[in-house]
């Protein structure tokens, strides 16, 4: 949740999106943020009794996008074209961007570009009202639930990039407790729903086990 990061740098690599006060999503973003503030996160990623899946799903991929936008914004002067010239999560995983309508045919590009391919992207479906309703009653779309995993899988590469690309720098700016949270809450929560296929957790597969080991 972005209150993790109480009153630091405020720097953000897109504009926060923000759930509008007083509607039920707000409400549901609140609970979440009660309940991860007990400090259980298997726990605070559970649906709340009573509420609409597809609804907690959408609070959440927004408050993710929100998180990994502040922390990839702490590191874009680590992360140029020189440094990256390709998205890559280590020497074994890279990855070339395709959105399906302006990009179809996948292209290789450095990592800056490509994360802001991701996030502009991402940010598109966050902002349409018939992918994600923000009114009360506005049902959501039949394939919303398959286009929130596409969400959840390409923001899973930006964590993946910054963990095996530019760990030292978060090092350094002693922010790694913060993306180590926040990696742990997002990895519970879409194994929680079974959201991310396994594949395409590879890249981080031994951190993913190394937490929930320490979980249990």
């Amino acid at each position: 949740m972005s209150f993790l990061f109480g009153s630091r740098s405020s720097k953000t690599f897109k504009p926060k999106k923000n759930i509008p006060e007083g509607s039920h999503q707000y409400e549901l973003l609140k609970h979440a943020e009660a309940t991860l503030g007990s400090g259980n996160l298997r726990q605070a990623v559970m649906l709340p009794e009573g509420e609409d899946l597809n609804e907690w799903i959408a609070v959440n991929t927004l408050d993710f996008f929100n998180q990994i936008n502040m922390l990839y914004g702490t590191i874009t002067e680590f992360c140029t074209e020189a440094s990256c010239p390709v998205m890559s999560a280590g020497p074994r995983y890279e990855y070339h961007w395709a959105d399906g309508t302006n990009i179809k045919k996948p292209i290789k590009c450095s990592a800056p570009k490509y994360i802001d391919y991701l996030m502009t992207w991402v940010q598109d479906q966050l902002d349409d009202e018939t992918l994600f309703p923000s009114k009360i009653g506005v049902p959501f779309p039949k394939n919303f639930m398959s286009v929130a995993k596409t969400i959840l899988k390409r923001l899973f590469r930006v964590y993946a990039h910054i963990y095996h690309q530019h760990f030292d720098s978060v090092m350094q700016l002693q922010e790694e407790a913060h993306l180590n949270t926040s990696f742990k809450h997002f990895i519970f929560f879409v194994q929680e729903f079974n959201l991310i296929d396994r594949r395409e957790l590879a890249p981080l597969q031994e951190l993913i086990e190394k937490l929930g080991s320490k979980d249990r």
